[in-house]
């Protein structure tokens, strides 16, 4: 059997059934985009592990369809998880002697650096919704007061708000696909969370509710948005301000940046993030961390 045989069989019968449906459409994607073309006619147990190497080595060097340029490691290490999956299910099933693809090296990844705001920046793109009076765009304020993903605050409904004590739950979230928003299961289990949302920012969003005509928090004409409709509105925005670009995930590190300076301890921090565990969150905001503990030095300096 050649491998791009079983490598769609794999995914229909024993990916697809337990993967969320971004994640299959994610490794169909890696599938015609880099394997197919490449390995895709060789037999099973032809695919050695020197190989399956080579091939690694051809898309860190020139990978990127587009450019003609590598693939990041981060993208290479994704093709590499699909092989190897592959490949110890063909193993497990007996359509393979041996399973050799462990035997791959991957790329180190760089860990990207944290962008946020500056608190002046954030002052006025919160000021720019606000005199803006576009609804949706209140969406901006609540990922810097809540460190909300772009899909989680996509996929919130009011029924997700507790008016009543403050609270609000992440249920789930969405991303963009060919037939259009996918709502699904939030990203991890620890994903799962409820945010304490600051008293101020509560009199706004019952205003919005009031106007909405949707079950959406985010929502245009009574439709929820797209994610990338909704990043290019962000882009705009930053441009109209004259604000140097960085992605809408940067809200989010805008949120415990500003968290971690008020004092906000990591444990509460990592919760409120839903990262799997505190020490996600210490390597993540390592840099904001030490700043934060300099300025409480030179405060108890003064003291001196």
């Amino acid at each position: 059997m050649i491998y791009i045989d079983w490598l769609i069989k794999c995914m229909e019968n024993y990916i697809r059934p337990s993967v969320k449906v971004r994640t299959y459409e994610r490794y169909m994607h890696i599938i015609d985009q880099h394997i197919k073309g490449k390995i895709g006619s060789i037999k099973l147990d032809d695919l050695s592990p020197i190989l399956l190497q080579q091939f690694i080595t051809e898309l860190l060097q020139s990978g990127n369809r587009k450019t003609g340029k590598g693939l990041s490691a981060n993208s290479v290490n994704a093709v590499i998880s699909v092989i190897q999956s592959s490949l110890k299910t063909a193993h497990l099933l007996g359509l393979m002697e041996e399973y050799t693809a462990n035997k791959l090296k991957r790329p180190k990844l760089a860990e990207k650096p944290v962008e946020c705001f500056s608190l002046t920046e954030q002052k006025m793109i919160e000021q720019a919704v606000i005199t803006g009076k576009k609804d949706k765009q209140y969406g901006i304020i609540l990922c810097l007061y809540s460190g909300l993903r772009i899909g989680e605050l996509i996929a919130l409904q009011w029924s997700d708000i507790d008016f009543a004590n403050g609270i609000l739950t992440v249920s789930k979230s969405c991303h963009d696909s060919k037939d259009g928003l996918i709502i699904d299961e939030p990203k991890t289990a620890t994903s799962r969370r409820a945010i304490p949302l600051p008293k101020q920012l509560l009199p706004i969003l019952k205003s919005i509710k009031k106007k909405s005509h949707s079950p959406f928090v985010v929502s245009a004409n009574g439709k929820p948005v797209s994610v990338r409709s909704y990043q290019r509105s962000f882009e705009l925005l930053l441009k109209k301000l004259k604000i140097p670009h960085k992605g809408f995930h940067s809200l989010r590190h805008t949120f415990a940046t500003r968290a971690i300076e008020c004092g906000m301890d990591v444990k509460t921090l990592s919760e409120i993030l839903g990262h799997k565990n505190p020490i996600v969150t210490l390597n993540r905001y390592a840099h904001s961390l030490m700043e934060h503990k300099v300025d409480m030095m030179n405060r108890l300096g003064k003291l001196l």
